[in-house]
Formats: C-alpha cells, sequence, structure tokens
C-alpha cells in the first residue's frame, strides 16, 4: 500500500471529537498521554491529572468538531472512513516543555528566540494499532511540513530519536529518515539518543 496516495489527511479541527478517542484505544503508553507530554505545565504529571482530563486537554487543543476553529494543535489521517494516524504540528511556544531549563541541552549553541512563533515543532507521529509500519507516519511528517507552511511558519523542527535500543513508546518523535524525506535536515546533535532537524522556508 502506498500511504501517502491512499491516506486522507486533515486538520484535527475538521475530524470529529469521537475520532481521537478511537484512534487512540483504551490502552498502551499513547492512551495515557494523549500527545500531553510537552503540554504539561510545571508541576504537573500524568498520574496526577488521569486519562480522562489528557484525553479532554487533546480534544480542546485539537478544537476537534470544530472546522471553523482558527488553530489545532495537529493533523488526523484516515484511510476510508477509519482513523489511522495523528500527528502534532504547531507553533513551538505551544509546547511548554521544549522551552523549560530540562530541556536546555536541545538548545546548546542555538542562538534564536524561544519563543518564536513564527517557528513550528512537529513533536508526535502516532499510528494507530494495527496500522502500523504502512508509510502513515512518513505521509503525515510531509502533510504537517505542509500544513506549517500554509499557515504561515518560516521554519519547522522535530526532534527525531536515534537510539538503536529505543523502546517502542519512544518512537513517537519519530526517526531521522521519516524527517528527511520530509525535508528537514539536521542542525543539532544535542545528545546520543536525539537530533534536531529543521527546514526553513
Amino acid at each position: 500500500m502506498d500511504a501517502e496516495t491512499e491516506l486522507r489527511i486533515v486538520p484535527a479541527n475538521k475530524a470529529p471529537r469521537g475520532d481521537l478517542d478511537a484512534l487512540y484505544g483504551e490502552r498502551g503508553s499513547a492512551q495515557r498521554c494523549r500527545c500531553q507530554r510537552y503540554k504539561l505545565h510545571p508541576g504537573e504529571s500524568f498520574a496526577g491529572l488521569g486519562p480522562d482530563e489528557l484525553a479532554s486537554r487533546q480534544r480542546e487543543q485539537a478544537h476537534c468538531g470544530d472546522p471553523d476553529a482558527d488553530t489545532t494543535s495537529g493533523l488526523v489521517a484516515y484511510l476510508g472512513d477509519v482513523p489511522v494516524g495523528w500527528c502534532a504540528v504547531e507553533p513551538r511556544p505551544a509546547y511548554h516543555g521544549l522551552l523549560r531549563p530540562s530541556f536546555r541541552i536541545h538548545w546548546e549553541g542555538r542562538d534564536e528566540d524561544r519563543e518564536d512563533e513564527s517557528v513550528w515543532a512537529i513533536t508526535c507521529l502516532f499510528a494507530r494499532a494495527g496500522y502500523r509500519k504502512r508509510g502513515i507516519a512518513r505521509a503525515l511528517a510531509v502533510a504537517a511540513v505542509e500544513h506549517a507552511r500554509a499557515h504561515g511558519a518560516r521554519a519547522v523542527e522535530a526532534y527525531p530519536i536515534i537510539d538503536k535500543n529505543v523502546l517502542s513508546e519512544e518512537l513517537h518523535v519519530g526517526t531521522e529518515s521519516v524527517f528527511a524525506d520530509a525535508g528537514l535536515t539536521v542542525v543539532s546533535h544535542p545528545s546520543k539518543r536525539r537530533l534536531v532537524m529543521r527546514l526553513d522556508f
């Protein structure tokens, strides 16, 4: 299957509210996170918030079911009417976790305004169980770049993991080859396990 030609990818605000719930299912690390890892404020935790609050936050951030919304937090991929993939892509300052001191290693040697709204970030690529290894993440990465460009971004970044011993739940950040195919190039190698990749428009 050529996912890039058969997939339909839409801004998440154009997806029905229930489609995100169906996409994540009722178990697994993705369901427990609901793309909130970089959204949590200091002092908050997954355990403290609980799955219902995390899911509610994601739906609210995505503006699911509101096609007239001015913003959304990501993209949803479909095969037919089945939601099969999610990609988080927004202006970088929307991700508090990317700006916190604990993420400082990713900023070493980079002299720029972390709060620059014109730089977007792709922080998550997720394919639904049963639909993995079909090129969905790759197609979502390409669509995310174009979505950012169409909404006025001057650059888009990603932070893939490169450890060969990576755990499956860590792969949500994507891989170097996926983002390279979407046009991003490596701008820094902040740790043994992580790259910063970027495309300036």
